[in-house]
């Protein structure tokens, strides 16, 4: 990520080093003298502290960098959320090994892709390269050019004044965050492994055409300055001054950001009847949003 990644890069293999540590030995506990020294608690517990320092990190870049108020908002919320899933995880009021387990799986597909480079401009180009395809088919032909990272991932559009337009397609815009929070809750659930992989196989297809569908439309959006209204309002609203990043912010940090959540939470949804046991994983996120205790399948019968 932009702006972060000396910090949170190397922070975020040892953030999912220990929640992978917490999954490996959570039926095991170390002991010297009788006494235990080492027990899976300590070190889920250790997991989910580092876990809210991560997103800590992460909030002013999210808020005041890529002026993302729905990532920064999210990025804000889960820190006390990670601090409290800590405590309720060493106190043991509630078992959340299936809740930590997925963040591992989680992470260990993610982490690679934020930092190692060749997977990530591989990511990027196959992205670009196939939004570029679906511009093409709607009629549209804008130039790729190099972009700051050096990959072939920047759509360049030309104004009728003769103003240049660049829409870059970064990490975040590959879908691989969406996919890799769905593939971690699939398959950190007790489902057969047949359950998973047809979960896993409706999923991921499905998350990275929409992606697709999401670049192109902020590219094209952008790059023709479809949305230059309420200018002022909305560059204060963004503490921006180019008026040109009006359609921009409308069409990214409003619509499609919206719109993800929205995709992903009915793609969940559609998920639980293919793999039910996701209803243990959403349960225990009820329960540490509001420290109550649901049935939440059978509610939905």
């Amino acid at each position: 990520m932009p702006g972060v990644p000396e910090v949170t890069d190397p922070f975020a293999w040892v953030v999912i080093a220990v929640f992978v540590i917490a999954t490996l030995v959570r039926k095991r506990s170390l002991y010297g003298k009788g006494v235990p020294v080492f027990s899976p608690r300590y070190a889920a517990t250790g997991a989910w502290i580092l876990f809210a320092i991560f997103w800590l990190l992460l909030v002013p870049h999210f808020a005041f960098v890529q002026k993302s108020y729905i990532e920064g908002f999210l990025s804000a919320a889960a820190v006390p959320a990670s601090l409290y899933t800590a405590y309720l995880v060493w106190t043991e009021k509630r078992d959340l090994s299936t809740l930590t387990r997925s963040i591992a799986l989680m992470g260990l597909i993610y982490v690679p892709f934020l930092t190692l480079a060749p997977l990530q401009e591989w990511l990027i180009e196959t992205t670009t390269n196939n939004a570029e395809w679906l511009l093409a088919v709607l009629g549209y032909s804008p130039a790729i050019v190099a972009g700051d990272l050096g990959y072939q991932n920047t759509f360049q559009f030309v104004l009728p004044n003769s103003h240049r337009i660049e829409v870059s397609v970064i990490l975040a815009c590959t879908g691989i965050g969406s996919m890799s929070v769905v593939s971690g809750l699939i398959t950190s659930t007790e489902a057969s492994l047949s359950r998973k992989l047809q979960a896993v196989t409706i999923a991921i297809p499905v998350i990275y055409l929409a992606n697709i569908l999401r670049v192109a439309f902020i590219a094209v959006a952008f790059g023709k300055q479809w949305f230059q209204f309420y200018v002022q309002e909305i560059l204060f609203l963004f503490g921006a001054s180019d008026p040109y990043l009006v359609s921009y912010f409308v069409s990214d940090r409003i619509i499609s950001q919206s719109l993800s959540v929205v995709v992903l939470v009915g793609l969940v949804w559609a998920l639980l009847r293919v793999n039910p046991e996701l209803f243990e994983v959403i349960e225990d996120v009820a329960y540490i949003a509001t420290g109550n205790e649901y049935d939440i399948r059978r509610a939905l019968n």
